[in-house]
């Protein structure tokens, strides 16, 4: 029997379809790579933007009208934000679909695969760690849930309240992965900063840094910590991702925000100059740091004055990389019954402002990299016209996020780290050519 694997919306998720196809995958099913050849579908959907919730929805309504046109129909599985959201009346509202897996259901999926295909249940499988990664890359999701409910966010309700994954779990995953062939461990979380808040007393991000650090080392690997608050960089933090072997100094921190009356409406923390004093701090104590965030346009009751003050704010810190959004009243949070919202003309304007400098910011930080050699990750190889181009990130890039090396001459497999001169830059992407392979 062969599943069909769809994801949607965040990293967060790709981790989570990885933990059922390696499920799947020990409980003997095989992978299809398009719904032709497939047995069934799975459609792990987000939720977290009414935009993210209708392309799920549509999906799999496209993904049903596709099989119908096949020869055989195939059952579909929705999973997990929508059916987590809108558990009340999704069976009468898609009927195309045969099953639904809340986020927290997710472990039990071969019984619901096997309920569905009409097989015999399974023998009882031990819920050991399995993922299924390939690349050189792989997401390793420390948390669940939020408990800061921002008035803009559904992630509570969604995903419940905040839970640390336990640190022993955390370092078997992490060292399965390893073992596999990965080289960077890329740790998210809705709040990464705040893990072990709820575990054995005195456990921090700090601490699951060190001991991931110790696991790395051997394999030269690089760690990646994204999703940052403002609020959870303690000295403790900040001197583990300065000082370990391992961690790289890339700092992810979303403000969405800096006037601090804005702020606080957004149930938030902080200030223009509480924000400012952080970086200040950030690039004095990190050296090299590369630094990330996002930005939110156009939330109830922001007045022109607030966002220059925005606009102002980002272009004066001079953001490596900055995501922005245009405020989206979602169903069930605080922010959708605010008074003041912003007509949809003025969020756009406002939206595009900050792209704009962000952008413009964005291309002469990856640009100033120009001339060096850095190791380099091989994330894959792409045939062109004038041959094979090796494609590949470097340290202050995010694998899917922030660009990537491309790299015409040369060879390597994926999953090298490679010295690479960056000789050009055009967006956020960079030209390199290999100095040396290292692994």
């Amino acid at each position: 029997m062969r599943v069909l694997y769809i994801t949607l919306g965040c990293a967060k998720n790709e981790v989570d379809t990885d933990r059922m196809r390696a499920l799947l995958g020990a409980a003997g099913f095989e992978e299809a790579r398009q719904v032709s050849e497939a047995d069934i579908a799975l459609v792990n959907t987000c939720s977290f933007l009414e935009a993210a919730t209708a392309e799920s929805i549509e999906t799999t309504l496209m993904l049903a009208a596709e099989a119908a046109r096949g020869i055989r129909t195939v059952p579909i599985i929705m999973c997990g934000c929508v059916p987590s959201r809108y558990a009340e009346g999704l069976a009468e509202e898609l009927p195309e679909v045969s099953a639904f897996v809340r986020h927290d259901e997710e472990d039990g999926i071969v019984e619901v695969v096997r309920r569905v295909l009409g097989i015999d249940p399974a023998p009882y499988m031990p819920r050991t760690v399995l993922r299924t990664i390939e690349g050189p890359s792989a997401y390793l999701k420390i948390s669940e849930g939020c408990d800061r409910f921002c008035a803009f966010c559904a992630i509570p309700y969604i995903r419940g309240r905040y839970h640390s994954r336990a640190l022993g779990d955390l370092l078997d995953e992490a060292r399965a992965l390893l073992e596999g062939g990965v080289r960077e461990l890329v740790l998210i979380g809705q709040d990464t900063g705040i893990w072990g808040s709820d575990c054995a007393p005195g456990l921090s991000l700090a601490d699951l840094l060190r001991e991931l650090d110790a696991l790395a080392q051997p394999y030269h690997a690089w760690i990646r910590v994204l999703y940052l608050q403002p609020e959870g960089m303690t000295d403790d933090l900040i001197a583990a991702i300065r000082d370990l072997e391992c961690v790289l100094p890339y700092i992810d921190i979303p403000i969405q925000h800096c006037s601090a009356r804005v702020l606080e409406a957004m149930n938030r923390s902080g200030s223009a100059a509480s924000l400012h004093d952080l970086f200040k701090r950030l690039r004095t104590e990190i050296p090299g740091m590369v630094l990330r965030t996002t930005a939110m346009a156009g939330f109830p009751g922001e007045t022109d004055d607030e966002a220059d003050e925005l606009a102002s704010f980002v272009r004066d810190e001079g953001f490596d990389y900055c995501s922005v959004f245009s405020f989206s009243a979602e169903e069930g949070t605080r922010a959708a019954r605010m008074d003041g919202q912003v007509p949809e003309d003025t969020k756009l304007e406002r939206t595009q402002r900050l792209v704009d400098i962000a952008e413009r910011q964005g291309f002469s930080a990856t640009a100033s990299h120009i001339g060096e050699v850095c190791a380099v990750i091989i994330d894959g190889i792409e045939q062109t016209d004038d041959g094979c181009e090796l494609i590949g990130h470097a340290w202050f890039q995010a694998p899917d996020s922030d660009g990537a090396v491309h790299i015409e001459q040369g060879e390597a497999a994926v999953g090298d780290i490679v010295s690479v001169e960056l000789v050009d830059a055009f967006c956020y992407e960079m030209v390199g050519r290999i100095v040396e392979i290292r692994e």
